[in-house]
């Protein structure tokens, strides 16, 4: 048992395989059954379509790399925010953390419950706010099942990510060996024309692709050891790019490019011109199933930054609590939810949830991004003799090819978002504000 700066820490006693779960479980959520149509009406063709997929696992590939390195060489809960500090301070890591509470972590809790929200809302309408009020209920489901310790929600996590990695491939088989409806087809509009323009298409590929990140958060916390990082990384994001382009192969021989390029629900499309009716209904249970996997792991590794917050500054003291019960950090769990059932209460008035949290988080979250990729640079001067049991191959190409990524996406998510991008950034501001006035 480990003591820190505000007492227990946290034990070893996530097994390699739950890691595996958990982030391939954040990464695989409904976007691939959102994204395809658009990234299809920006390429044009089948084959630079699959091409652009097999880009953004490369992007992601050489980014998990650099995470491998961070993480086998300063393996900490607080993942991200531990490596901001050693590289920029405690102000900067201050700032990080700040944003995951106020905007990243809990802004995406809330845009994936919406997910689900309105999804079971059309199914079982129980008032106004019945999106909004299901969301609420996933939310402090989930969030009570991991305060009930690390066992719970890691096995939580396994059994979600079973059910919806079994789901996913029961799309890929019925696009591949299925044959659509002649009549369901036609019925389909068509592209005329499509525009080419990678850029954007790779943004969304990369945004469908986003979360392996997460593991810097549990590399403290594995059975065998941070040097698995390495393994726990390339595999999940090996798998993903695999069963993505399996899932957008069968929509490609399913449907084609120009009958994808203007889906707006290319998955309910593929089930229905297959399967019919029931393949609608058997499509909306596997996006529910895929977003709660995203919102279960999401909530595990959001509360570890919140109890680093606390760990290493005394105004947050109560985050920084480790309940060696249960292994889990239960006072950060609970403030986490309680932010998140807020902004989904700003989104019942808004009544554009989710795509005001899409554009309040996605500037904050590219920008913290792209300063991970430079600590790393920065901690290769600070501390030359550190031992890194893992270091990136091609260095430093390989980060640069990571940092240019983030910077390109951090102004695309300036460029393409509304008011919501710079209302993000004002909170991300006040953040600022409020580290000078408690410090």
């Amino acid at each position: 048992m480990e003591r820190g700066k505000q007492g227990i820490s946290p034990r070893p006693l996530i097994r390699t395989t739950d890691a595996v779960a958990l982030v391939i479980g954040i990464i695989v959520g409904a976007g691939i059954f959102r994204t395809p149509s658009i990234v299809a009406a920006n390429t044009g063709s089948s084959e630079l379509f699959l091409l652009v997929w097999l880009l953004g696992g490369a992007i992601s590939l050489v980014g998990a790399l650099c995470y491998a390195e961070l993480s086998t060489s300063f393996p900490n809960t607080g993942g991200d925010y531990h490596f901001l500090m050693r590289a920029f301070g405690n102000r900067f890591a201050f700032l990080f953390a700040w944003a995951r509470l106020s905007i990243i972590q809990t802004g995406s809790i809330a845009l994936l419950a919406y997910i689900v929200g309105d999804y079971v809302s059309q199914l079982y309408p129980i008032g106004l706010h019945s999106s909004a009020l299901f969301a609420a209920l996933v939310v402090v489901t989930l969030t009570v099942i991991n305060i009930l310790g690390v066992h719970f929600g890691t096995g939580t996590q396994n059994l979600l990510f079973a059910v919806e990695f079994l789901g996913t491939l029961c799309v890929v088989v019925v696009g591949l060996f299925i044959h659509p409806s002649p009549e369901h087809l036609s019925a389909l509009p068509v592209a005329s024309e499509n525009s080419t323009s990678i850029g954007l298409a790779l943004v969304f590929v990369l945004l469908t692709f986003g979360g392996w990140n997460e593991a810097g958060y549990i590399s403290a916390e594995l059975k065998a050891g941070s040097r698995k990082m390495v393994w726990v990384l390339v595999v999940s994001i090996l798998v993903t790019t695999v069963l993505y382009l399996l899932v957008n192969w069968a929509f490609l021989r399913a449907l084609g490019i120009e009958r994808m390029a203007t889906s707006e629900a290319v998955g309910i499309d593929l089930m229905q011109a297959t399967l019919g009716e029931p393949g609608v209904y058997l499509i909306g249970i596997l996006v529910v199933m895929a977003t709660l996997t995203s919102i279960n792991a999401t909530i595990f590794t959001g509360a570890r930054t919140n109890y680093a917050l606390g760990r290493d500054f005394k105004v947050f003291a109560g985050l920084g609590k480790w309940n060696t019960k249960v292994s889990a950090p239960i006072n950060a769990l609970m403030v986490q939810g309680i932010i998140a059932l807020v902004l989904i209460g700003l989104g019942a008035i808004t009544r554009d949830g989710f795509q005001s949290m899409v554009d309040f988080t996605a500037p904050v979250f590219w920008f913290f991004f792209l300063a991970t990729g430079i600590s790393l640079f920065v901690l290769r001067k600070k501390e030359p003799g550190a031992a890194r049991p893992f270091r990136v191959p091609l260095y430093p190409v390989t980060p640069i090819i990571f940092c240019g990524s983030c910077a390109y996406l951090l102004y695309s998510s300036l460029a393409y978002t509304g008011i919501g991008a710079f209302v993000g950034v004002a909170v991300l501001a006040l953040g600022t504000l409020f580290f000078f006035a408690v410090r």
